[in-house]
């Protein structure tokens, strides 16, 4: 089995443009075009083959499609251990949002206090996509059951002006003010994010169905 000739098995050219048109960082001829859920399907068909773990290996890969299935391919790991080690090796070769925004390993939620010192480690990362993913892992995973308000303090002590990072920073917020809004109402009132953070995430939780109408109200009278 040949994982690259699996990939161009499902190539459909119109939709490699269109994916080429949410990722302009990424050359046109790098997209194969393989839809999200036929990566899924492929992901899950090929996950006990033997080549998988060449190909995870085999680092930088070529096209867009084959970071996506790579990602997709991590996520299924069933071995906390392994799947660290997986994403650890894959992550400085994260170069867009949307294959950093794919991963995201089923094993972490059974291994969270491991898992948080992970996410600390990413986030700090100088690293865009690296410190991305560990932002999104904490607004995944320590938003609901196992929130502490100190969780807050990590995406906010980050200091990058990459678009990235501040974007997945407001969205971790406006997601903090849906699922904790008491403590995550503070930052906003104190005016704790830079401005073009504090502004997109109040643009962001103001778009939430999770958050009332009052609420948004209330926000809005925030904005700077």
């Amino acid at each position: 089995m040949n994982i690259k000739e699996e990939l161009l098995a499902l190539q459909d050219s119109s939709y490699a443009d269109f994916q080429a048109k949410l990722v302009p960082n990424i050359p046109r001829d790098l997209f194969i075009g393989v839809r999200v859920p036929e990566a899924r399907k492929l992901a899950k068909r090929i996950e006990e083959e033997p080549e998988v773990s060449k190909f995870l290996r085999d680092l930088p890969h070529k096209y867009y499609d084959e970071n996506i299935l790579h990602g997709l391919l991590v996520s299924e790991m069933k071995d906390y251990d392994a799947c660290i080690e997986a994403v650890d090796t894959f992550l400085p070769y994260v170069d867009n949002w949307a294959v950093c925004d794919i991963m995201s390993p089923k094993v972490f939620k059974k291994n969270k206090t491991m898992l948080l010192k992970k996410i600390k480690e990413w986030s700090v990362s100088e690293k865009t996509y690296t410190c991305r993913f560990g932002i999104e892992m904490l607004m995944s995973h320590f938003l609901d059951d196992d929130f502490k308000p100190e969780y807050l303090e990590i995406p906010l002590s980050v200091n990058s002006e990459e678009y990235y990072v501040q974007m997945m920073i407001a969205w971790f917020f406006a997601t903090a003010l849906a699922k904790q809004w008491d403590m995550t109402i503070k930052y906003i009132e104190e005016q704790r994010l830079d401005t073009w953070t504090h502004n997109k995430t109040i643009q962001k939780a103001r778009e939430s169905k999770r958050i009332t109408p009052k609420e948004k109200e209330y926000l809005k009278s925030l904005k700077v």
